[in-house]
């Protein structure tokens, strides 16, 4: 019997020649990463466990990027926590400043994960990096201490579940359309501890920001991890960034999967997730007459430069709606020049827009536009929970760059083709 990409990666990792679900193994970790809000709690497990050393200093990353720049005391004490720690155990990847970005955006950017690679990260979007085919997991913040110290961790083999593509895509639809549709068809729990594996020729043509969009929300349905076939288009983006050797692997043809399913993208449309749940998904056009305070822009999500390219065209020559925030966010330092290169910024600002630096911020109800109570925001971010972005009484609708220009604009939630006519 063959095994899905997913299962090649753990065995590797693992020291074996095959492996299957339900298996539990200690695999080989390749990075291991923190953010500014879960490493603190990792680093007093470390004191306490009496730990010496990390497993690899160039293995161990940090990234300050939720609460910065530093919106309290306590955020700033937790940044200084994770300063000090760096510099006693020599960690080589410390981002924060003007070198931080999102996580999840910058570490792919950087190239410090490869295809093949097996990543935890104390953040449950941490399975962003399976869309360069890596095995990648977000893990608590103790699990995260054993593997800083030990440089494996033990997982239980998931079961997987393929996605099969085809047909061209619509105008404006992207990859977050696509993640949508299939939460909202299989819920918030379709795809608990399994991994969520894309393949076809549409998802061949997509970009790389559309796939790392793509995978980042494969946790939205409960998802271990999500995976996609290294192709011409990955190794091109790894051949430039890569700081490390890869390995490829694939899926075999008689590998198993619980279950697989085929989608014609052609009959997708732009998709909105209703409060509370990234589940409660409908097509734009379906969903009328509700007026928004505030449009985010960015996050680990859809803060790539496809996003705000597209945000841009479609704020071209247009005004922001009275009374509406538009807050755009670049998520990292090199999206954030290439969109200034770009004259992506004249347009915002004159649209009415804010620019925010790289920051997680409002997504995780932070800084940088956290909402009252009866506000409404649409998001590109990826949960739209209760209390998600602010007052327990406010609401989140999760959307793409498309529809997110097009709501802030209209000042309700709208098509793109409405404001561009």
């Amino acid at each position: 019997m063959g095994m899905t990409m997913t299962e090649k990666i753990l065995a590797a990792h693992a020291g074996k020649e095959y492996v299957e679900p339900g298996e539990i193994i200690e695999a080989r970790l390749d990075l291991t990463l923190a953010n500014d809000i879960t490493a603190p709690l990792s680093l007093e497990e470390f004191e306490k466990a009496g730990a010496t050393s990390v497993f690899d200093p160039e293995r161990v990353v940090f990234v300050l990027d939720h609460f910065t720049p530093n919106k309290d005391i306590l955020s700033a004490e937790n940044c200084k926590t994770m300063r000090a720690f760096s510099k006693k155990y020599g960690i080589k990847n410390f981002y924060e400043g003007g070198a931080c970005g999102i996580e999840h955006a910058l570490l792919p950017e950087q190239g410090l994960v490869v295809p093949g690679d097996v990543v935890i990260g104390a953040d449950s979007h941490t399975c962003t990096y399976g869309a360069l085919g890596a095995f990648s997991t977000g893990v608590g913040s103790t699990d995260l201490t054993y593997g800083m110290v030990m440089g494996s961790l033990w997982f239980k083999v998931p079961e997987s579940i393929k996605f099969t593509c085809r047909g061209k895509w619509r105008p404006w639809v992207t990859g977050k359309d696509l993640i949508l549709h299939i939460i909202g068809s299989i819920g918030v729990e379709g795809a608990r501890y399994e991994a969520m594996e894309f393949s076809g020729p549409a998802i061949e043509a997509l970009s790389m920001d559309s796939r790392f969009t793509i995978a980042n929300m494969a946790i939205e349905a409960g998802a271990k991890n999500g995976i996609f076939k290294v192709d011409a288009r990955t190794l091109d983006y790894v051949a430039q960034r890569g700081k490390r050797q890869h390995r490829v692997f694939e899926s075999d043809p008689d590998a198993r999967y619980r279950k697989v399913t085929e989608i014609d993208v052609g009959d997708l449309d732009l998709q909105v997730a209703l409060p509370f749940l990234p589940s409660n998904v409908k097509n734009v056009a379906e969903v009328r007459d509700i007026a928004i305070d505030q449009v985010v822009i960015g996050s680990c999500t859809n803060g790539r430069l496809e996003d705000l390219e597209m945000a841009a065209k479609i704020l071209r020559g247009q005004k922001v709606a009275k009374n509406v925030r538009c807050i755009i966010i670049p998520a990292t330092p090199e999206i954030y020049h290439a969109a200034l290169t770009a004259g992506y910024f004249e347009t915002y600002l004159d649209a009415g827009c804010i620019i925010s630096p790289p920051t997680c911020g409002p997504c995780l109800g932070g800084h940088m536009g956290v909402l009252a109570r009866g506000e409404r925001a649409v998001s590109t971010t990826n949960r739209n929970f209760v209390g998600r972005m602010g007052h327990p009484e406010s609401e989140v609708y999760l959307a793409g760059a498309a529809v997110a220009a097009a709501s802030a604009i209209k000042g309700e939630i709208a098509h793109p083709e409405e404001v561009l006519q």
